[in-house]
């Protein structure tokens, strides 16, 4: 199956692909509005550019595993998200990882708007990662 993650920000939403046929993950691009609706409408464009059979969108929980009002937004999302495109939408912990996507771009040389303007696309990877990862404690929410 071929997926596309969704690193959802108030600004900046990471967009990631990939497979669980290969296991590669790629970072994408960046949707930069504040705007819901131009939002939902870019994930679209990205929807039908990419044809994924599923999306996976980060759940952005509390460090203590609980669901506050960022989760809950993404929760309503994912929702939306099934009943714009008719996909199954998985909603996978993201806590950390945003500080995962600071630590590969630490050495890299990028100035700090670079490194700003990749972030949300590797956190999006990070979450695809995450999900794909064959264990057995995988951190997978039911979207429903």
């Amino acid at each position: 199956m071929r997926y596309l993650a969704i690193d959802l920000g108030a600004r900046r939403t990471g967009l990631a692909t990939g497979d669980d046929e290969t296991g590669i993950v790629s970072p994408g691009g960046v949707i930069t509005t504040a705007s819901a609706t131009e939002r939902l409408r870019q994930i679209g464009v990205a929807v039908r550019d990419e044809q994924p059979d599923a999306l996976v969108l980060g759940l952005p929980l509390n460090m203590d595993g609980s669901a506050g009002p960022a989760a809950k937004l993404n929760q309503e999302l994912a929702a939306t998200l099934r009943g714009q495109f008719g996909l199954t939408v998985h909603l996978v912990d993201e806590r950390l990882t945003s500080a995962d996507a600071n630590e590969q771009m630490a050495r890299t040389g990028l100035t700090r708007g670079q490194k700003k303007a990749r972030r949300d696309a590797l956190a999006a990877a990070n979450i695809l990662r995450r999900f794909l990862a064959p264990n057995d404690e995988q951190d997978e929410y039911d979207a429903h």
